[in-house]
């Protein structure tokens, strides 16, 4: 009912301006005023009106107010300030409508293109070393807008790029042939010896190649050489470097499920390359006019790409980046070779269905879920494009109706790039739901980094943050940061004594450690710098994910201690609690007597009237309680906010006003020792409400909820 009434009040309102000003609008987006006081849900359009009508907001409300009433699950409507329409819900009715959604999966948006197929692309990690903290903000971002996407019924497609043609994996090649001399087989041997961890191994390995092209520039050729190799995909350099790219994914894929992060596809830019996406790519710019080629100048030999106003760098630093500013509008060198953005505007053009193209497929990794993540390939020979000598059957890959890359801000220049080549196309459509999901690089705290073994000097103890650098083997691997702060956890279980099960404890100081690391890496904006910091990020206390998942314990701790004393009374009859279950269970009633015997608490709240709910929010307490209702009712539109935004700190900052206003609402009531029948009935209901409001959103932001903490 509360989201059928919020949805109602929009039709309502463009109703109403209809029928007074014979205008037609589109459905306007609701906002909380600052008070229940003033009202639950507002409508700020009078003021866009305004201009449009040649009339002062708050006369254009006036006129409108009177034809938005009757509204099933309003009670009032009044006019605020210079023209604000306020809805004054029905109390008891809309709570009971909201602890019955709680029980429930959300229902579908109303609007019929929201079935689209929607297409994330993020992490994206180059296939040459361990994964490190910034990639995990790439990931953690993704996953979590994915899952804001599919908590609000969008159907969403996860893709992971594979670069397993570039000059990182190319390094590492070098590495293996040049500095370590070894052979393909013996590469094998250390990717399945048990005792090596490959992806540290090259971790080292790619920073010792860095150290040596500094040392010796013509060592730069080698690189060359491995990378005209990996492209044609021949030879044993070729062989090598879809060997260790291939260990290298598998490791991460490992790495991000510790985070419960998943994918559908990983595009692997070596099949963009072998089935000739690029030449595909490259006849529509041409045919269009989208590129033209050089014949003098600096870009003799080129073909190049008109650019517009909007593809200029944002700011310095992106126009110091390798392929900004003066290279990148080239697509194709005077040797032949496609730059980094040509490959990207072909991958970008497959993901809409607009290349005339497609993979083979073929099944990569299963998850313990039971999904399977997909990988693409070269069709085998007699086999289409379009089909998978598979048995498993697989999704549809891309044909995406909007497509969001989650790649951080330093490429923002690139990413302006396809879209012009989208415009430049004529895929104007297109190019509007082409979405760069720009985010800010993350460092360490410098006490971070001097705990997790990087040494620093004296000025960079002074230092906000430390930056890392994986060509310098500066930096935090995301396994030992994830390591370290399940270790830091569990020293906290074992000091709380809230279990003395060493599974228990294990799976506690795991779902601790990473909604700590979850909620760290999301609850600041999206182009915000961040300094992670291991004592800010586990504390239990303040703006954190383990202070979250406290209060969701807390509100489960409240139950499972009403229904011990419930337990006791069935022994004791005639005590308090027997009569409360007696009362619930009233003859006749079968269903209800059916949960009782499930679960005593689902049984004894659903058997509240709305005549209780009106006592109890019409009484001395009802505001406060009637605030923290709307507060939890308000999951599903800030859902939409984060999604309108693309920032999932909205979620992030909810869910700790959520949290704080249920920790203060658990301080002043003594809801166990509440003497009142039906007070303690409709305080339990409140808290069953927000709990499990909490629960839904934590769920959305990937964090899991310990049994006991």
């Amino acid at each position: 009912m509360y989201l059928e009434t919020q949805h109602t009040i929009r039709q309502r309102f463009v109703q109403a301006v209809q029928e007074v000003f014979d205008q037609n609008i589109s459905e306007r987006t609701l906002a909380f005023p600052p008070s229940v006081e003033m009202g639950d849900l507002s409508i700020t359009s009078c003021f866009e009106l305004a201009k449009q009508l040649r009339q002062a907001p708050r006369k254009i409300a006036e006129q409108i107010a009177p034809r938005l009433l009757p509204l099933k699950g309003v009670e009032r409507v009044s006019i605020a300030g210079a023209g604000y329409l306020n809805f004054h819900l029905e109390r008891a009715p809309i709570a009971a409508s909201v602890f019955a959604l709680r029980a429930s999966s959300p229902p579908r948006p109303s609007r019929p293109d929201d079935r689209r197929k929607i297409l994330v692309e993020h992490t994206s990690i180059n296939p040459n070393k361990a994964a490190h903290i910034g990639h995990l903000r790439n990931g953690v971002l993704g996953d979590t807008f994915v899952r804001l996407l599919r908590f609000r019924d969008r159907t969403v497609e996860v893709q992971n790029y594979i670069d397993n043609t570039g000059v990182q994996v190319a390094d590492v090649v070098v590495g293996f042939v040049h500095l370590e001399k070894k052979s393909l087989d013996e590469v094998r041997k250390l990717i399945d010896d048990p005792a090596v961890r490959f992806d540290y191994y090259c971790w080292d390995l790619y920073a010792r190649v860095f150290r040596w092209y500094e040392h010796d520039k013509e060592a730069l050729a080698f690189r060359a050489e491995a990378l005209r190799a990996i492209e044609d995909g021949q030879g044993e350099r070729g062989v090598l470097a879809d060997l260790i790219s291939t260990a290298i994914v598998r490791l991460h894929l490992a790495t991000m499920l510790r985070l419960g992060i998943e994918y559908d596809l990983l595009v692997q830019e070596s099949e963009i390359l072998k089935l000739d996406f690029w030449k595909s790519a490259f006849e529509l710019m041409k045919n269009a006019g989208a590129v033209r080629y050089e014949d003098s100048g600096k870009n003799r030999g080129c073909w190049v790409m008109n650019l517009g106003e909007s593809t200029e760098p944002e700011s310095p630093e992106e126009a110091a980046q390798p392929e900004t500013a003066e290279d990148v509008k080239v697509i194709v060198r005077s040797n032949g070779t496609v730059t980094y953005v040509g490959k990207d505007i072909a991958y970008h053009l497959w993901k809409f269905g607009l290349l005339g193209r497609d993979f083979g497929y073929q099944p990569f990794y299963a998850y313990p879920d039971g999904h399977t993540v997909w990988r693409t390939r070269v069709p085998l020979v007699g086999e289409s494009a379009t089909s998978s000598a598979e048995q498993s059957p697989r999704p549809e890959f891309g044909c995406a109706a909007a497509a969001y890359a989650v790649i951080d801000i330093r490429q923002s220049y690139l990413q302006n790039v396809v879209r012009a080549a989208f415009e430049t196309l004529g895929y104007h459509e297109q190019a509007a739901n082409l979405h760069h999901f720009a985010y800010e690089v993350v460092g360490l705290s410098p006490s971070c980094a001097e705990e997790m073994g990087l040494g620093l000097s004296e000025d960079d103890r002074q230092k906000g943050y430390v930056e890392v650098s994986g060509r310098k083997g500066l930096g935090i691997k995301a396994d030992d940061l994830v390591d370290t702060l399940v270790a830091k956890a569990m020293h906290e279980v074992r000091a709380r004594a809230t279990t003395t099960e060493p599974a228990e404890q294990e799976v506690c100081a795991r779902m601790i450690a990473v909604g700590a690391l979850r909620y760290f890496l999301l609850k600041f904006t999206r182009r915000s710098l961040i300094a992670f910091d291991f004592k800010e990020a586990l504390a239990f206390e303040g703006e954190t994910g383990p202070y979250l998942q406290y209060s969701v314990v807390r509100a489960r701790n409240i139950f499972r201690k009403f229904e011990q004393a419930q337990s006791t009374a069935d022994t004791e009859p005639g005590t308090e609690g027997a009569k409360l279950l007696a009362s619930a269970a009233k003859p006749g009633d079968e269903t209800r007597t059916d949960a009782l015997e499930q679960s005593r608490i689902p049984g004894l709240l659903a058997g509240i009237s709305i005549d209780q709910l009106r006592v109890f929010y019409d009484g001395a307490d009802g505001a406060s309680f009637w605030e923290l209702t709307v507060l939890a009712a308000q999951l599903e539109m800030i859902a939409d906010q984060a999604i309108a935004a693309e920032e999932p700190a909205v979620l992030t900052k909810y869910s700790f006003r959520l949290a704080q206003a249920f920790n203060n609402f658990y301080h002043h009531h003594h809801i166990l020792n509440e003497q009142d029948r039906d007070r303690q009935l409709c305080l339990l209901y409140l808290v069953r409400i927000v709990g499990e409001t909490l629960s839904k959103t934590l769920e959305v932001l990937g964090i899991e909820i310990p049994e006991k903490m």
